[in-house]
């Protein structure tokens, strides 16, 4: 219903998102890997790297030569993987307006391990929900999801230029934005049970962003836009008491 373009949020403790560019720099190398290796190749790169529930819950085992990576490892890089360019395009699009902000947020380093948990956390959500399927889990939409929770937590009232319907920009706050999106996930989760998406890969990585920007934002760093900022009018005002104390003696001690 809506494309993100542009949020307009000024970054506040860092310069630049070294990390949200990194990891959207992998992402795109890596489906260019897989994308010239051809149809086969990037069959083989999902199965060796992507998340694959049966095979994590020991029901089934991969070929030993596409036995690339250490299993718990697939947690981790089926992330890196996408089937196909709007896959890819959409997934890192949505980092690209909404990631930098929670980044700026937690930091470069806590932000990277933001990033990989809600990772970790889509794939077990997947798998809790799938045990015994053979499919390899493969896209970034377990930390995107993580990151929508996040920016909604940390910036509900920021302005968002968006494309409605794909063809018509609007401004709008951001909690419309994200709170429709985080709600159509768990409509999907619960009514369909038959699409490739992973729905409940997307719920999982949202749960954990919602609970980890929480706790690994920085300290000085408000929830939902506050900002804890003194009244101007007591700025105003403690001068003149403060000088009325000193320069004025009680009405009463005079004689």
């Amino acid at each position: 219903m809506f494309i993100p373009l542009h949020d307009a949020n000024s970054l506040r403790h860092i310069k630049r998102q070294y990390v949200t560019l990194a990891i959207i720099a992998v992402n795109v190398i890596a489906y260019l890997v897989t994308a010239v290796g051809g149809t086969d190749f990037a069959f083989a790169a999902a199965l060796g790297l992507g998340y694959i529930p049966s095979v994590s819950n020991d029901l089934a085992v991969l070929p030993p030569e596409l036995d690339l990576v250490p299993e718990p490892l697939t947690y981790i890089t089926y992330s890196f993987l996408h089937g196909d360019l709007m896959h890819l395009g959409g997934n890192m699009l949505f980092l690209w307006v909404f990631g930098d902000n929670v980044e700026d947020a937690l930091g470069h380093f806590r932000y990277l391990v933001f990033y990989l948990a809600c990772a970790v956390a889509g794939a077990y959500m997947h798998g809790f929900i799938a045990p015994d399927s053979n499919a390899p889990l493969i896209g970034a939409s377990g930390s995107i999801a993580g990151i929508v929770a996040a920016y909604l937590i940390l910036h509900p009232r920021v302005k968002v230029w968006v494309l409605a319907f794909a063809r018509i920009p609007i401004r709008i706050p951001a909690f419309i934005l994200l709170a429709l999106w985080i709600g159509f996930q768990f409509l999907m989760l619960m009514v369909d049970t038959e699409n490739q998406i992973s729905w409940a890969a997307h719920a999982g990585g949202i749960l954990a962003g919602a609970f980890l920007v929480v706790i690994l934002r920085r300290r000085d760093v408000p929830l939902l836009d506050k900002r804890l900022e003194k009244p101007r009018a007591v700025e105003l005002e403690k001068p003149d008491a403060a000088r009325t104390l000193e320069t004025e003696q009680p009405r009463w001690g005079r004689q």
